[in-house]
């Protein structure tokens, strides 16, 4: 079984295939649709052949699709048939989840991806949970993710940052118990000295991850993509039609 695994970030689309080293990327953007996200995933593989698809993805996902429109993309990502349009079956893991399958080593371990937000993932003996814990509220009325984000490292300054982190990954491991905490994201780099329980990632992990996630142990925590309702989908050609073709929607909600 060969496994196509893509990773959609605000500003780019990266894919990898299983048994190959090297990634592909295209721009994406806020105007970024999943027609133009199928029609560059086409152009970068081309004729090689895979047989199931993982899509890490910058939104929620709840029973194998995106629970919400992204907030850095375009929109269409909910109602589109992406079954039909890879012609294979297709996971779709939220973004940090994915990372923290492929950084996962047993044991219960918790995720945390500190990049422009939090990305939080937990695993339980090879059961992924995938949390939206960044949006709880912290203090002074802002979120986790505002005390940790990208623009809180800005707003505070790396020292001040670094501690809002510690104290988070404290309260994180007193909330959820797990064995040990991975650290991921652009930002974890910045980290001077890891807080206590933590190790640090890989954000290339998240390629392993999307390889991982149709390994029988990962099935009932992370579900294939369901079919949708042809008069509610959006729908594009792939690579033996025209990978350019126009996106349609059938029906009307």
């Amino acid at each position: 079984m060969r496994i196509l695994a893509i990773d959609v970030g605000g500003s780019k689309a990266k894919c990898l295939l299983s048994g190959e080293t090297e990634r592909r990327t295209a721009p994406s953007g806020p105007n970024y649709t999943p027609d133009r996200f199928v029609a560059d995933m086409a152009a970068l593989v081309g004729n090689e052949r895979f047989d199931r698809v993982t899509i890490g993805f910058p939104a929620p996902i709840k029973n194998g699709r995106p629970a919400k429109e992204p907030v850095n993309l375009g929109g269409g990502w909910m109602h589109f048939d992406y079954r039909a349009a890879f012609k294979c079956p297709v996971k779709f893991v939220n973004d940090a989840a994915m990372q923290a399958v492929g950084s996962y080593q047993g044991g219960r371990m918790m995720f945390l991806g500190l990049g422009t937000g939090l990305g939080t993932a937990l695993i339980d003996e090879s059961h992924l949970i995938a949390l939206e814990a960044a949006h709880l509220p912290y203090k002074k009325r802002l979120s986790f993710e505002e005390w940790v984000g990208n623009a809180a490292k800005e707003r505070l300054g790396k020292r001040r940052w670094r501690e809002e982190v510690a104290e988070v990954c404290a309260i994180f491991r007193r909330t959820f118990l797990p064995d040990y905490i991975v650290l991921g994201g652009g930002n974890a780099k910045e980290l001077k000295d890891l807080p206590e329980g933590c190790r640090l990632g890989d954000n290339s992990l998240a390629f392993n991850g999307g390889f991982r996630v149709w390994d029988r142990e990962w099935a009932s925590s992370v579900p294939e993509c369901p079919a949708i309702d042809p008069q509610r989908s959006l729908r594009v050609n792939w690579p033996n039609e025209s990978p350019t073709a126009s996106l349609r929607e059938q029906g009307s909600a």
